[in-house]
């Protein structure tokens, strides 16, 4: 028997990195997974990856609010009324002060942000009693990177969003919780050889002197979306190695 069995759950940018790894570990808990993503052929592999039977891929733009409701609409079409929601997908960018052009600063934003904020109103609805809603920040929003000053902001923006949707959803008995990862191995960092030239530089002030894991990620939003965490609420929980305590200091990403 699976921690989600019976359980139907709607995974924004769950074509890749850790949004896949938690559609994977949902689908072998026994749940019904829709996810959504901008590429199609990415969400054909993953939905082919995942079962047919089990998953639903649907191309959606996270900053378009149309495209979420027609997304979600597509999901309860297929499977039914919602358990879970996995606010997940985001973008990172280069925003220096002093450097940074106004469309990619905004575009961070929309998509971090505004599209977090628009894939729970789009779920609303449709939302079962005693459903879980997960947000992904991230312990950038209390770092003090360089150049990354929308990244953390809009990070910072999801943990005070869950807060207040924590209050809004409570009376129909709506968990709201985020998960904060650390420094992952995921795409958001380019290709692998990117992420080995940074990779020195992302650990430095982890105690576990290491990178993050999508899957270790997944396992905590197993858990939040289970029935096990059915008094977890309002809960930011860092998935970072210890990053977000370490004695080093707040983490630096360069």
């Amino acid at each position: 028997m699976g921690k989600l069995d019976g359980k139907v759950a709607f995974i924004t940018g769950g074509n890749s990195g850790i949004g896949l790894a938690t559609a994977k570990l949902f689908v072998n808990e026994g749940a019904k997974v829709v996810i959504t993503g901008r590429n199609q052929d990415t969400l054909n592999a993953a939905v082919e990856e995942l079962g047919a039977a089990n998953a639903l891929g649907v191309q959606a733009d996270t900053t378009d609010p149309a495209s979420l409701e027609q997304a979600v609409a597509a999901a309860v079409e297929r499977f039914g009324a919602l358990d879970v929601v996995f606010a997940n997908a985001g973008i990172s960018g280069y925003t220096p002060v002093g450097g940074t052009e106004f469309s990619l600063f905004e575009k961070v934003l929309r998509t971090n942000v505004t599209g977090v904020f628009f894939t729970v109103q789009a779920a609303v609805p449709h939302l079962k009693e005693g459903a879980s809603v997960i947000l992904n920040s991230s312990v950038m929003a209390n770092g003090g990177s360089p150049g990354r000053s929308a990244y953390a902001a809009s990070k910072g923006a999801v943990s005070s969003m869950a807060r207040v949707m924590v209050s809004e959803l409570a009376p129909r008995g709506i968990r709201v919780n985020t998960i904060s990862p650390g420094a992952t191995r995921t795409p958001i960092w380019g290709n692998s050889e990117g992420l080995a030239a940074k990779e020195a530089g992302l650990t430095r002030s982890v105690p576990l002197k290491r990178l993050g894991e999508p899957e270790e990620i997944a396992e905590v939003a197993v858990f939040l979306a289970s029935d096990a965490a059915s008094y977890v609420n309002g809960a930011d929980i860092g998935v970072d190695g210890g990053s977000g305590s370490s004695p080093f200091g707040a983490p630096i990403y360069q």
